[in-house]
């Protein structure tokens, strides 16, 4: 009985006898297999690079699940006024190939649950995905590997404003692959177009690249696609994943997924994207925003829910407070300066002053749940400024073997006690224009006293200061030599003799900028000296538009390097040095105390660094 195949054949003449040929136009035969020896031998090696062509695509659709490879152009997300979630594609199929129908019944059967065919109503639109991010860029021979990038949670604050605009900036420094697709999920019912003019109005090129800003932007656009994932998150990532498939095709493809959404939908959208929008051809990276969660229990459970889905290399916790120049340069003046390496210990460094306060028209919604300020700032950016600061020097430049080192530092902190913290609430009116729902019990400034338990920092005290609504913005950390020993200028130096120990102030805020304050003679006749800052401005120095910390992150999560985000372990240590203060609030052992908004903090964090010998600055 005939059977039907569907081969590749070449014009008469085009090509010799079972010559090796890659591409060959697309045609159709009925053979009876007992009349297939009898063919001609010409015909014989047409039919056998057909078959062998037919047999490889087919291969292809059916490797990732049995339905990740489908050759079919599928139409874009509809654009409908309802805001449902299951009428996500259609199948364009004048455009589909001419496949065996058991194949791609197979093919379709297992998405065919999740992804229902639906005509357009009249009140919105739906087309496929652009051919030029269907084909895969070949080089050579090889097949270039795709990056798809989706932002859950497209049509938020952070996402709008924070997000979309790094990866532009990747876009277009040239640190985005060519063949890479945007994708903006979100339960909101807006067409591609709507979601694009959203983002348009975000974007800007920097000051020193502004060639073809405007071409590279409605490329970076045109490669940007909504996906209206509805309340059913299983089938929105069914959807999401069917999508990507279509600029994937049979290439090597990776996957981002940010999640930029909030902690109580945070579990429903990992799980459903674990298993229904992750690549088995190639890397899959998911992206997860602080809090992470807000004491050790509720952090433990999340992390083992996690870890029960993906594997610990596939999670990036990020802090954009950690993406900042400041951060990544304290391993560089560390390691790369022989004149600080020999420095960097308690027989030299008498304390170091680690501070963040943010000033007037802070908003504060972010504070109303968990430790306040505590879980939001502390937890992540403070401690882990500490540990890259503290630590030993890693064996490498590894991602793992930097987050090994500052693993072992965190252990090395001791718990905190109550009596070395000092908590405030600011104290606002409704014409301050700030969030006034927080509980009594919320802090939103804190300042506490560490101390490392080993042979490189015993007994130097690690002073942590960070605030809401405060008189200013300020970023640095303070690194306070002690005193000359047997200081022949003594008598020159005059009562405050503290204000001239030497130190290093890094800056972020601001203006970014390296300190060193020295001693020195003042000009003229007579000995007097001052105490003035050797200073390294970099706004000075280079003439650069320093980039966001959000790509510094960004690429470091494409680049695979890990060495800026928390891992498991580093979070669970973090969370034990708080939980005694966590625990004391709980217990309402411990209050707030009151300080106004605008103002400098709350009185006993003075008191606090005199407890502990460090000069406090003025801000």
């Amino acid at each position: 009985m005939p059977f039907s195949i569907s081969i590749f054949s070449a014009p008469p003449g085009a090509i010799p006898l079972c010559s090796n040929v890659r591409r060959i136009p697309h045609c159709s035969y009925h053979i009876a297999p007992n009349r297939l020896r009898s063919r001609r031998a010409s015909n014989f090696c047409q039919i056998f690079h057909g078959l062998r062509l037919w047999i490889s695509e087919s291969l292809s659709l059916l490797q990732h699940n049995g339905k990740s490879g489908q050759t079919q152009k599928f139409k874009t997300v509809k654009n409908h006024k309802g805001d449902e979630f299951d009428k996500p594609f259609e199948e364009t199929s004048s455009q589909a190939q001419q496949v065996p129908e058991a194949v791609l019944k197979s093919n379709l059967s297992s998405a065919s649950e999740n992804l229902q065919s639906d005509a357009p109503d009249s009140s919105g639109s739906s087309g496929s995905l652009p051919q030029s991010l269907m084909s895969n860029r070949i080089v050579g021979d090889e097949e270039v590997p795709s990056l798809c990038i989706a932002v859950i949670g497209a049509t938020g604050e952070l996402a709008t404003r924070k997000i979309f605009p790094a990866l532009f900036a990747l876009y277009y420094s040239g640190f985005l692959p060519e063949n890479v697709g945007i994708f903006g999920y979100s339960r909101k019912n807006i067409t591609d177009e709507e979601l694009r003019s959203i983002i348009s109005a975000t974007l800007t090129c920097r000051i020193d690249h502004q060639q073809n800003c405007s071409d590279k932007m409605d490329a970076f656009l045109s490669r940007t696609f909504h996906v209206n994932g509805g309340y059913d998150n299983n089938k929105g990532m069914s959807k999401l994943n069917f999508l990507m498939e279509q600029i994937e095709r049979y290439s090597e493809a990776n996957r981002i997924f940010y999640l930029s959404v909030p902690q109580d939908a945070l579990l429903d959208v990992a799980l459903s994207l674990s298993s229904k929008a992750q690549t088995k051809k190639g890397w899959n990276r998911v992206i997860i925003e602080k809090p992470f969660g807000f004491d050790m229990k509720s952090s433990h459970f999340l992390t083992k829910s996690l870890l029960s889905q993906f594997e610990e290399n596939q999670i990036y916790r990020i802090d954009h407070l950690l993406g900042k120049n400041l951060i990544e340069n304290l391993t560089v003046l560390r390691f790369a300066n022989l004149v600080f390496q020999p420095l960097w210990s308690r027989t030299f460094i008498s304390s170091v002053q680690v501070i963040l306060s943010e000033e007037l028209g802070v908003q504060t919604k972010r504070f109303l749940d968990g430790g306040g300020i505590i879980g939001d700032i502390v937890h992540s950016h403070i401690l882990q400024t500490i540990a890259l600061l503290a630590m030993e020097p890693p064996i490498s430049l590894d991602g793992e073997a930097i987050r090994n080192e500052k693993v072992k530092l965190l252990r090395s902190i001791r718990p905190l006690e109550p009596s070395d913290v000092v908590l405030g609430q600011y104290k606002s009116s409704a014409k301050d224009k700030v969030d006034l729902f927080l509980d009594d019990l919320t802090p939103t400034y804190f300042a506490g006293a560490l101390y490392i338990d080993n042979a490189r920092w015993d007994g130097v005290p690690f002073l942590i200061k960070s605030g809401l609504g405060l008189i200013k913005h300020s970023v640095e950390i303070r690194i306070q030599f002690r005193q000359v020993p047997g200081n022949i200028y003594r008598e020159h130096i005059g009562y405050n003799s503290a204000s001239t120990t030497n130190e290093i102030i890094l800056r972020d805020i601001p203006e970014e900028a390296i300190l060193v304050r020295v001693n020195n003679k003042v000009p003229g006749l007579g000995l007097r000296l001052d105490s003035p800052e050797l200073n390294l401005l970099y706004k000075d120095k280079y003439n650069v538009d320093v980039p966001d910390s959000y790509e510094h992150l960004l690429l470091d999560v494409i680049d695979g390097d890990s060495h800026l985000f928390m891992r498991s372990d580093e979070l669970a240590v973090a969370w034990n040095i708080l939980t005694p203060i966590l625990n004391e609030i709980k217990e309402n052992n411990i209050k707030p105390e009151l300080y106004e908004f605008g103002g400098r903090g709350p009185i006993g964090a003075y008191y606090l660094w005199a407890k502990h010998g460090v000069r406090w600055v003025e801000e």
